[in-house]
């Protein structure tokens, strides 16, 4: 009779087995979204061209309506931004989020910390606008920088939504993060995917009536 292996000893094997096949053995990552600064789900297989597992904390303010979110999920390593994101839309239109990006089975299960979110203007503003269901917005409007916010971003696409997947534009201010985004990507929220036609950035300007 040939000795049975034990499940610890099948599972080193398999592991072993994919480091050697590298791109042959997909990635599997926790996938859940949530409410709140962690959420569970089942961890599962990425599809073709996924190689990295995020974990998303985000919180966003639409018309002074707060939320906090959390968001795990399968990605390209390529358009993963690991670190702090901020960016205004509006007075009371903004998000922070923290992003943590890793490639290995299941390394997103871990949640990482809440976003801070600093309020306090810093004497920048960026043309803004927000324009759901649209391909452009015009930035008629004025916004505000505040905290780490140095950039004016214009960025447009989809909404990854499932089946539907709507359109939208929106211009304000962000983090010098944000210009790591490329026309082509897939940006994660604490929400939803967004896959970006447009990802403009580019330094702030003093607001009105702000010495130079």
């Amino acid at each position: 009779m040939r000795p049975s292996l034990r499940p610890g000893t099948c599972l080193l094997a398999l592991a072993l087995l994919c480091t050697l096949l590298g791109p042959g053995c997909p990635l599997s990552c926790e996938v859940c979204k949530g409410s709140g600064p962690t959420c569970s789900g089942k961890v599962r297989r990425c599809e073709a061209g996924k190689d990295a597992c995020v974990v998303v904390v985000g919180e966003s303010s639409t018309k002074g309506h707060q939320a906090l979110n959390t968001y795990k999920a399968c990605m390209r390593f390529s358009d993963c931004y690991s670190g702090f994101v901020s960016t205004t839309t509006g007075p009371k239109d903004y998000m922070v989020s923290n992003t943590h990006c890793c490639q290995s089975d299941g390394c997103n299960r871990d949640s990482v910390p809440p976003p801070l979110n600093n309020r306090t203007e810093n004497g920048l503003q960026c043309p803004a606008c927000i324009a759901p269901f649209q391909e452009t917005c015009p930035g008629m409007q004025a916004v505000r920088c505040v905290g780490q916010e140095t950039h004016c971003i214009y960025f447009a696409g989809n909404v990854q939504a499932g089946i539907i997947n709507p359109k939208f534009a929106m211009r304000g201010c962000a983090t010098e993060s944000t210009c790591y985004t490329k026309a082509g990507a897939e940006v994660p929220s604490a929400s939803y995917f967004y896959l970006l036609s447009r990802a403009d950035c580019l330094p702030a300007p003093q607001a009105s009536g702000q010495a130079e």
